[in-house]
């Protein structure tokens, strides 16, 4: 479907500023996109059209389901025969598959809105129970307590996350608009937060000027994501959403481009990002008229802290990525680095090969210490519900170990692991990037022993705890993680070039060249990358357009106001709570680890000392938010007051000193 601003995105200029580009696509671009597109389908991530029929057959039913509920209930509570008859609910879709960017096997978010005299409380028990009894749901088990509470089902061989929202109607429209803020009187946080979800992504749709290109990028950019290891909201890096705002602001900065440029710019803008500044799809809204809690650093003094915020564009405005943390930021920001430069490389070597951005990421091969998580129960439904508990804590222990002075880096690993012993285990990897430091023993036991009381203690509260349910951690070598992982996740392989890579301007290697020893290095088992369409020199994109001068048209507003402090600690991490933990847990989270194995590093593996940060940079925020640019600007434009606060170099001996 077209939209008019999909058929003419110049006659309205969408997000805070104007646009640094209205060039239009050159043949070679559009030529670009379309090997960019046959690439990311040798992925098998695009749906057939016979699957997608499924997708709507699906929802269809379960639409109907929704509305057969509602009037049984509606019975159920002696409403008029009359006004039974016009009782509906109805179900709204969200997410990847509103964007229309869902993948392969992907989930649908789903959203149920009903009328005023239906219940939360009956959508998890009447409606659960209805569900159970049909025969084309599987897997049913619902998250009452969770900040978003969910039903998660398997539909007929789909899965579904449907939320629930009461409005306070007497009945729902055909033709209600969810986003008219309007829906949300009188509604509590809940049910706000289930809308918020449909909200948010209608109104990036509408901020984008064309649709289709929008679509072709978000999908380049998850799989990036993906392959690179840093998609997980929980987990502290970027969830769909998140990534969704980051490609519909270089939209909004590029209207005419298509989607090979697009994400050649989308690395060019957010490399240069100067975190902590917002960025911003619209103009905030000035007023908040049923009171709800908005991001605001000029109200909320917490909001102050947040390292990366994207803010979402519909009232009430959130910030997606709270969950940031300084590690995880730090590795986002060299991804957007590396990714950048694998696109020039490309450019610059007139060779249209995507394979080199999308390489997996080794995780493995990057540090030689690992912390291990383990979280085990005795059946599959109990499983499933502690790993959800374990995984949305893991952040908290991220940023305690980075709290520890020793520590420069802490990475976690978003992909989740199956256990060697049990098929009931769920495993996590955290790599460690010690400071060099001389003559010092590192205690790891209280943040992890402070990690496992949180998710206990989380457990208990929430009545999840169930007998048989563990969570343990233990220090790892990189030499051991063999006895830690199924056979055939760890392997030996050559490195992979892309095809012609030999090829840079007209030199070619010698035929009978052989790979040296460096070639063969342990990693993670990976799908193997599917070849690039045949690369010619006529369908090299065109020259980027000049940074540099595109950099120097961003306006900035110099009306700023830095907040003064440090971060706050993480509440859950104080003096473990006065509790029973299981000696199996106990035994395991004692990690001291010798100074022998921090200095037996190698050259590859010594923490870079760019990363050593001292006290965190002060954060600034405009007096006016809605009036700051949103827009990077090159460091040597910024005045030198104006930048973050440099750590002291003093700082590092002194901690070691320490």
């Amino acid at each position: 479907m077209t939209s008019a601003t999909e058929s003419s995105p110049a006659t309205k200029t969408l997000g805070l500023t104007s646009a640094l580009s209205t060039a239009k696509p050159r043949e070679k671009d559009i030529e670009t996109t379309t090997k960019l597109e046959e690439f990311l389908k040798g992925f098998g991530i695009f749906e057939s059209d016979e699957e997608l029929g499924h997708r709507t057959f699906v929802l269809a039913k379960l639409n109907e389901v929704v509305r057969e509920w509602i009037v049984e209930l509606s019975r159920q509570k002696n409403l008029p025969e009359s006004m039974v008859k016009k009782m509906t609910g109805r179900v709204y879709t969200f997410g990847s598959y509103r964007l229309g960017v869902h993948t392969k096997g992907a989930d649908i978010d789903t959203l149920c809105v009903a009328p005023r005299h239906v219940d939360r409380s009956d959508f998890f028990s009447s409606f659960q129970e209805k569900l159970r009894e049909h025969k084309d749901v599987k897997d049913l088990r619902a998250v009452e307590e969770a900040f978003v509470p969910v039903i998660k089902m398997v539909f007929d061989g789909i899965e579904i996350d449907l939320l629930f929202a009461r409005l306070a109607l007497q009945e729902i429209p055909k033709d209600i608009n969810l986003l008219d803020d309007a829906v949300l009187k009188n509604l509590d946080k809940r049910c706000v937060r289930s809308l918020n979800g449909s909200r948010v992504t209608d109104e990036i749709l509408k901020q984008v000027p064309n649709r289709e290109n929008f679509r072709m990028t978000l999908r380049a950019v998850k799989h990036w994501a993906k392959r690179r290891g840093i998609y997980s909201n929980a987990l502290g890096f970027l969830g769909g959403v998140s990534w969704a705002m980051l490609v519909a602001r270089v939209c909004q900065l590029y209207p005419y481009a298509v989607a090979s440029t697009l994400l050649h710019k989308f690395f060019f803008v957010f490399k240069k990002w100067e975190w902590p500044r917002p960025v911003l799809l619209k103009q905030p809204a000035q007023e908040n008229p049923f009171a709800l809690p908005v991001w605001d650093p000029r109200v909320n003094p917490s909001d102050r802290y947040h390292l990366m915020p994207i803010i979402t564009p519909a009232y009430p405005q959130q910030n997606s990525t709270f969950n940031v943390c300084k590690s995880t930021l730090e590795i986002m920001k060299k991804e957007f680095e590396r990714g950048f430069n694998c696109i020039e490389k490309m450019n610059q070597a007139f060779v249209c090969d995507w394979s080199e951005l999308f390489e997996p990421v080794s995780f493995f091969n990057q540090y030689k210490h690992y912390i291990l998580i383990r979280a085990s129960a005795d059946s599959k439904d109990h499983h499933l519900e502690w790993v959800g508990l374990v995984e949305a804590k893991i952040r908290i222990l991220i940023t305690s170990l980075e709290q520890n002075d020793s520590i420069s880096l802490a990475h976690v690993n978003p992909k989740q692991f199956p256990g060697t012993d049990s098929p009931n285990v769920t495993q996590w990897f955290i790599g460690i990037e010690f400071e060099r430091l001389e003559n010092i023993k590192i205690d790891l036991t209280y943040e992890i022993q402070s990690f496992v009381n949180t998710v206990h203690r989380t457990a208990l509260t929430s009545s999840i705890l169930k007998e048989g349910m563990k969570v343990e951690a233990s220090y790892v070598r990189k030499k051991q993680l063999s006895d830690h992982l199924p056979p055939g996740y760890l392997k030996t392989r050559k490195r992979s070039y892309p095809p012609d890579s030999h090829k840079v301007a007209g030199k070619k290697a010698s035929d009978n060249s052989q790979p040296t020893n460096r070639d063969a290095i342990p990693c993670i088992s990976e799908d193997p990358m599917p070849c690039a369409s045949d690369a010619a020199a006529d369908a090299a994109p065109a020259p980027a357009d000049n940074e540099d001068n595109q950099s120097k048209r961003i306006k900035t507003n110099k009306e700023e106001e830095p907040w003064k402090g440090k971060p706050p600690g993480i509440q859950e991490t104080g003096p473990p709570p006065q509790m029973e933990v299981p000696k199996s847990v106990a035994s395991k989270s004692d990690v001291s680890i010798p100074k022998s194995e921090i200095q037996k590093s190698d050259d590859q593996m010594q923490p870079d000392a760019s990363q050593e940060t001292g006290p965190p940079p002060q954060m600034e925020v405009p007096k006016s938010v809605a009036s700051k640019s949103d827009v990077p600007i090159p460091k040597s434009e910024v005045p030198k007051s104006d930048g973050p606060m440099q750590p002291d170099a003093s700082q590092g001996g002194e901690r070691a000193k320490k």
